[in-house]
């Protein structure tokens, strides 16, 4: 079994599916919330005949159309994926340094396992 160059440090590790989804939820909800409310101020300015109505309608009407669509994408969409701390370090060592350790020496490697 090959062992990776760095130990796995838990502070790395993503966030479990659950926490992921419940996120996901809570932005969805929220987005549709702020539609709803794009609904509603939409029927009461009309209702009441605002001024400046010409504008407040499409705004509102843009708002209830773009938001859900966005609310699914954003919805069905994963965190994007972390860089870890040693990903943007080459593994290779460079060429004028020598080797730390010499060719006839061992690695003793020790295991829980073992």
């Amino acid at each position: 079994m090959k062992r990776a160059s760095r130990p796995v440090v838990i502070t790395d590790a993503e966030h479990s599916q659950g926490d992921q989804l419940h996120s996901r939820e809570v932005r969805y909800l929220m987005m549709m919330s702020i539609r709803a409310l794009c609904l509603i101020a939409a029927a009461v300015l009309v209702g009441v005949h605002a001024p400046l109505l010409w504008l407040w309608i499409p705004i509102c009407l843009v708002g209830m159309v773009v938001i859900p669509w966005l609310a699914v994408i954003l919805a069905n969409d994963r965190p994007p994926l972390r860089r870890t701390r040693g990903a943007e370090k080459s593994t290779a060592a460079p060429a004028d340094q020598p080797e730390a350790l010499s060719p006839g020496t061992t690695i003793r490697i020790i295991d829980a396992e073992d």
